[in-house]
This record gives C-alpha cells, structure tokens and sequence, in this order.
C-alpha cells in the first residue's frame, strides 16, 4: 500500500512540475532565441533497499532541456541583430555566475560600460574573451561573426576589424538547457570554437514554441494529474477499507 501511495505522490509532482515547464513556454512564446523546455522524469530513487520511493523535483542540471528545433527567422535590419544560421550552432556569452554558456538569443547591443551583450544581459564572447566596443560610428558583423567597426571620426571608407564573435556547435556533445535559457556542457566545460558557423545579420531567430501544442500538452498533462490524484484517493478507499475489516466489534 505504501508503494502505491509513494507512485501516485511521484506522479504528481512530476505533472506539476511538467505544467511548470509548458507554463514557462507559454510565457516566451514571444521570446527572442528562446527553446521551449523538455522536461523528462526519469530521476526516482529508492530508498531503504528498494522498500520506499523517493520523488525529487526537477533541478536544471537533471532533468530540463530544451526542443532543439529552431525558431522562425525574421527579418529586422538592425546591424546589431543576427540570426545563428546552423540549428546546432550558439552563440557564447558569459553566464552570471562567470561561467561560459551558450545562446540562440541574437538581438545585441553595446551596454554603457561598452561591452556587447544579448537582449537579456549576457555578454557575448570573442576570440579571446568577453566583447568589447570603444565609441564608434558605424558597426557591421560579417556572416562568420567578425565585428568590424568605423571608430568616432574614423574614415568610413576604413573600418576596423574588432573582434569575431564565438560561435561552436553542440553537435555531438553531452550539452543541457538551463532554467536561464542557456546552454551548457554537462558536467562543466567548454566549446571550441565553430570556424565554419555563419551568422545571418539583421534578424533574429525567433521562439520555437508552437502555442497549439503547449496547449494540447497543457490538457494532457493535467488529464494525466488527474489520474494520479484518483490513485492517490483509491489507495485511501482500500487502507479504510482494510482498516474497516480488521475493526473488532464492540
């Protein structure tokens, strides 16, 4: 009976935490670079020799991952903006906690203090480090990533070579989605550089949430909630049961 009850406890806070992630997706299906979170449920323990079953919530580095499809592309014109053309090719920022991670995410923009950042605060990668862009008049990204800029009062008949941006695959590695919406190296690590990566300027990739789905998995998955709540109620109905038999008369 206790097993029973410990698979219907399991259960539901895996479907809670799956309607967590298709929330999530719903809320950045609008959102630049972002892929759609995969969670998969596969982390249950067993405790005191296999006797009790211990459910764990999900953690980024467990079980969250992420839909590697690509999102659409759209067109912007901004020279800051690009779109990373192979789908298994990202774009290296670095993390907030100083570590080296991996985006989708390309609507850049010099911050105040000149480094060259995403939309949402990572700073974006060179050749030898983070980016950074003294006060210029112009600034263009050839299609392999290098910055190239017209330095204030330069010649714009001369720009300047500034630096390449970081751009590696992950095909072929052992990578995983964070709850930040970047990619990293199980385990910690580094990607080397792609030289064959190309960048697409003046776009944007876009989300590659389909709402329709989120929505059909949505209905799924709490059909599926419900299920394990009325597993939990009938190993209830059968302990009371139980109990009521084994109940001496007064």
């Amino acid at each position: 009976m206790d097993k029973l009850v410990y698979t219907a406890a399991t259960g539901l806070r895996a479907h809670m935490a799956a309607q967590a992630a298709i929330a999530n997706n719903m809320a950045n299906a609008s959102t630049t670079g972002f892929r759609a979170d995969r969670v998969v449920f596969d982390r249950v323990e067993l405790k005191g020799g296999g006797s009790q079953l211990e459910a764990r919530s999900p953690t980024s580095e467990e079980v969250t991952d992420a839909d590697r499809r690509a999102g659409a592309i759209q067109q912007t014109g901004r020279p800051l903006d690009v779109a990373v053309a192979g789908n298994d090719d990202w774009i290296a920022v670095q993390a907030g906690d100083g570590s080296e991670a991996y985006t989708r995410r390309g609507d850049l923009e010099v911050a105040p203090s000149g480094v060259l950042q995403t939309g949402d605060g990572f700073i974006v990668q060179g050749s030898s480090g983070p980016i950074t862009v003294p006060p210029y008049d112009a600034l263009s990204i050839a299609a392999d990533g290098t910055i190239a800029i017209v330095p204030k009062g330069g010649d714009p008949r001369n720009p300047q070579a500034l630096d390449k941006i970081k751009l590696v695959s992950t095909k072929g590695t052992d990578t995983v989605k964070g709850l930040d919406n970047l990619l990293r190296v199980r385990g910690g690590g580094t990607l080397p550089d792609n030289l064959d990566a190309k960048v697409q300027t003046g776009a944007i990739e876009g989300s590659n949430v389909n709402m329709t789905q989120a929505l059909v998995d949505m209905i799924e998955n709490q059909r599926s909630y419900e299920v394990q709540a009325n597993l939990l109620k009938s190993a209830k109905d059968m302990d009371e049961s139980g109990a009521s038999v084994m109940r001496l008369p007064s």
